[in-house]
This record gives C-alpha cells, structure tokens and sequence, in this order.
C-alpha cells in the first residue's frame, strides 16, 4: 500500500540514507535533475542536507512516498519567497525509485504537491523536465500545460544536452474586483 508522507527537516535528516539512495539511482538511470553520472555519496548527501535547510526554513515542502515501509519516491514544492509571487511554487526533483516506477508513485506524490499547495494558498505549479522525456506523459495527463521548450537547456547525467519542456498548472486563480491595490 502507498503512504505519501510530509517530512520535516528532522524527518528528512532521520530518511537521509535512504533519500541519498534514491537520487543515485534516479541518475544512475538516467534521470536529468541537474546531477551528471559521476555523483557520489558525498554530493547526493550535501544536495539532501541543503533540502532539510530549505525545509526547515519553511521554503520548501518535502513530500516522500513508501511502500510496504521502502521509500519509493519524492518531490518538492519551492515555495517562492518574493512578495509578488507567494502565489506560487515550482515543482522539483519528481524522483521515483527504477523498481518502484509504474506503480502510481509519481501520480500519488503529485497529486499530494497539489494538495498541499493548496493548503499554503499556492494556486500555480510550474515545472520543467527533460524534452522527449517519459515524465511528459505523466504531467500532460495530471493537467498540466506545456507552454514551450528551451534547447540544450541541461546535460543528462551522461553528458548529452537536452530541451527542457516548462509545463505550469493553475490550481486556482485570484479574483480580482475593482482597481488594483497599491
């Protein structure tokens, strides 16, 4: 049965093992989330540890999935923190464990990122994600809308550059009635 979990920093930093074993395998299999094949322990230890920072500073949202108590998968909400656009957050590092994909992992997790977008009155989603990519598929079909690509934008883990594809998704839209305020 898949549990979709929010962590805390102190969550996180209790998960760090098995955060850091996802984002290896995650590129080890060729996901492009801004790490080339080379990382190691080290580098995915430090990128978790800026994570648990970013948590506990409350600008980001730490969501886990687990199955049959493995964690199978992740995402992150950033909260963005300019006073002009506390309406929304991007969506990162949708990773899902190689033998856990097809499972429903991603939709759970992203379907829980709404849910908690919501709650902090997060009415926009964007996102990018590699071009060509399966994960293309999956945001489509969630509701999400591609509104162009940027070429050899990143490398992929093995070195090749790739598009990345931006997709945004409206949750709700501020009304506003009357003159604008100032």
């Amino acid at each position: 049965m898949m549990q979709i979990r929010m962590l805390d920093a102190a969550g996180a930093a209790a998960h760090a093992a098995p955060l850091r074993a996802l984002l290896l395998d995650a590129v080890a299999h060729g996901a492009s989330v801004g790490f080339m094949a080379s990382i190691d322990e080290a580098a995915a230890a430090a990128y978790w540890a800026g994570v648990r920072e970013a948590v506990a500073e409350g600008t980001r949202v730490l969501l886990v999935a687990w199955r049959d108590h493995v964690l199978v998968g992740t995402v992150q909400l950033d909260l963005c923190q300019k006073p002009n656009g506390l309406n929304r957050a991007e969506v990162q590092k949708l990773l899902v464990h190689s033998g856990a994909r097809r499972g429903g992992a991603a939709t759970a997790l992203m379907e829980a990122a709404e849910v908690q977008a919501l709650a902090l009155k997060r009415g926009l989603l964007f996102l990018d994600t590699e071009a060509g990519s399966h994960a293309e598929a999956l945001y489509a079909r969630l509701g999400y809308t591609k509104i162009g690509e940027l070429p050899e934008y990143c490398a992929t883990p093995d070195g090749a550059w790739r598009a990345t594809a931006i997709y945004y998704k409206t949750l709700f839209v501020r009304e506003r009635k009357g003159a604008l305020a100032t």
